[in-house]
């Protein structure tokens, strides 16, 4: 029995980082176990929820549009997420939308989708898989371990938009990622405000999973994950001292020997500026000591040029640094004044002209460090999880390749391989963001 054209229909638009996909994940979850139908076309819907993102000027942009369009081709817009939770942007951007929560806010989404868009109860579609509903494809899954953030470096405004840490308990985190498995996921991407900073909140409680004590802590959480037997990757890890005992489990192949970690930058005194943690040479001594106990890690960070009172010296230490640490992958931002940063109050700002001229500088730089990096893997052979595969062949990423932010491994003669499917191929090419390569 269908009841699909008689059930409520809701439409979804989900911008922004991994960390809000998640929050639209949970959403659509809740919408789907009440029997709500999930509608691919504004037409189509009775109702349009928009998970917005409100981090930087542009991405207020691109939030406040697709609430304009919502609006104007269905009308019922309620409104979540990031750049919700600057309420008063949104409502006098968008005044007819029908409500406003800020992040993490399931239970008041839910609340006013009820109160605009109620719906009887029907035993036949208030059902949902154990995993629940993703925005991902199906081999690979985002697991969520907190919320928040305790730090307050001052070009961010997360802390205010998303609140201070929060942790998931161990047990309900090991759970999600049991049923993600269990679904059919071969890579778990961990992810959260502040990784290493899981369970700092509670004290490093211990939870239980499996009938078995477990700490609320990162290093205790990867061990676990490393043994439902797929890739777990790590993003967002704060550089703390405890990030030094994930390495041996990397070198162990319990977790992928990859870590995204945001240094920000290499100069000490913009690094107080920002209220960062400020020693280049002690990152520099620790990546040393990661590459000998793991050789093979890949190390992804991100920086940002043009920070106010950065000057041409202090520019040149972070080309500097970057010339020593050699990361595999880099992401780099000019400094934008977001509303409510402490750092927009800096004396000093750096004109843009200067913050794009650097950024060229310090993106041309690591762009030869990752050519020579990714020439070194020519003739390796290398698992592969396969993305996309047509008639031209196969899409797929290595352990070194996080999806979306990273490279890809092209397989010419991968037209017979599946999505979801892993892979041994051997490396034939290359350049400064990509890799070529021919199954074995």
């Amino acid at each position: 029995m269908s009841t699909s054209n008689t059930s409520p229909k809701v439409g979804f638009v989900s911008l922004g980082c991994p960390k809000a996909t998640v929050d639209s994940e949970r959403i659509l979850t809740e919408l789907r176990a009440e029997g709500y139908v999930i509608s691919s076309s504004y037409k189509d819907s009775d109702l349009v929820v928009v998970n917005t993102c409100g981090f930087i000027d542009s991405a207020v942009a691109e939030s406040l549009d697709a609430i304009g369009e919502a609006l104007a081709e269905n009308g019922k817009v309620i409104v979540t997420g990031c750049l919700g939770a600057k309420g008063d942007v949104v409502r006098q951007a968008h005044p007819k939308v029908l409500a406003i929560t800020g992040p993490h806010a399931t239970d008041e989404v839910m609340a006013h989708v009820h109160q605009h868009l109620p719906k009887p109860h029907d035993p036949y579609t208030d059902l949902v898989p154990p995993q629940g509903i993703r925005l991902t494809p199906k081999h690979f899954a985002y697991l969520k371990i907190s919320e928040g953030c305790n730090h307050r470096c001052t070009f961010c405004i997360i802390p205010s938009l998303r609140g201070d840490l929060v942790s998931r308990p161990v047990g309900d985190v090991m759970q999600e990622a049991e049923n993600l498995v269990n679904s059919g996921v071969k890579e778990v991407l961990v992810i959260s405000q502040d990784t290493s900073a899981y369970g700092v909140d509670v004290k490093y409680r211990t939870g239980f999973w499996g009938g078995r004590p477990l700490k609320t802590r990162m290093t205790e959480l990867a061990q676990a994950l490393g043994e439902l037997g797929v890739w777990v990757r790590l993003h967002y890890v704060y550089p703390y001292p405890h990030v030094d005992e994930v390495i041996p489990l990397m070198a162990q192949g319990k977790i992928l020997p990859y870590l995204d970690i945001p240094f920000q930058h290499a100069n000490k005194r913009i690094l107080k500026l920002m209220k960062r943690p400020a020693n280049a040479e002690n990152v520099l001594e620790r990546i040393k000591q990661w590459r000998e106990i793991c050789p093979e890690i890949t190390l992804r960070s991100t920086f940002i040029v043009g920070f106010p009172g950065e000057t041409e010296e202090e520019f040149e230490e972070l080309l500097d640094f970057l010339e020593e640490a050699q990361l595999d992958r880099v992401g780099a931002f000019m400094y934008s004044p977001v509303e409510g940063a402490v750092a927009n109050e800096l004396p000093d700002h750096v004109p843009v002209e200067v913050q794009e001229e650097r950024l060229g500088r310090l993106m041309q730089l690591q762009a030869e460090i990752s050519a020579e990096r990714l020439k070194l893997k020519i003739g390796k052979t290398m698992q592969v999880l396969i993305d996309e595969v047509d008639d031209e062949g196969a899409i797929g990423r290595s352990a070194a390749d996080a999806p979306e932010i990273d490279g890809m491994v092209y397989i010419n003669d991968g037209q017979e391989l599946e999505v979801g499917q892993f892979v041994q191929v051997r490396i034939t090419h290359s350049d400064e963001h990509d890799l070529w390569a021919e199954v074995v």
